[in-house]
């Protein structure tokens, strides 16, 4: 069966606790610094913002530098005519070391080519995952995204 879920894979030089405490615990370093709540463990919510528009995280599994799993709860997504497409949708983050590296995997579970903001989310997921949380974990210092005023 084909997968049209978003997904995608990055490997880095790092070690494993590394990698997972970027994206259990570091949202803000590669991802947008307007973040409230926590994502320290199951059952935590968290919210990111970039200007207007909002997405509501539920951590509903947790397993130490294997696997994350945020549920999207609520969400208002400005630009889009169905404003809440992301609220059911579910982030699968998955770790795996191998040798010198870590290899992490993100499938965005319906995210798929048939909603109305695929092309652009995936776009984005492409820049936050593939270059800003890359670099955080290569460099040291991600790309999140900034408020309009901070521009």
């Amino acid at each position: 069966m084909e997968q049209n879920d978003y997904h995608s894979i990055i490997t880095v030089n790092t070690d494993i606790s590394a990698a997972f405490e970027s994206v259990q615990k570091r949202v803000d370093d590669w991802w947008t610094p307007n973040l409230e709540g926590s994502s320290d463990k199951t059952g935590d919510e968290f919210t990111v913002h970039f200007g207007d528009t909002f997405v509501v995280f539920k951590i509903t599994e947790l397993i130490a530098n294997k696997k994350i799993v945020w549920q999207v709860t609520d969400c208002y997504l400005s630009w889009l005519q169905d404003k809440h497409e992301w609220t059911g949708t579910t982030l699968i983050w998955e770790f795996n070391a191998e040798a010198e590296t870590v290899q992490i995997s993100l499938t965005h579970k319906g995210l798929v080519p048939q909603v109305e903001c695929y092309d652009s989310c995936v776009k984005g997921w492409n820049f936050f995952f593939k270059e800003s949380l890359y670099k955080l974990l290569t460099v040291g210092k991600g790309m999140p995204e900034t408020p309009k005023s901070a521009r």
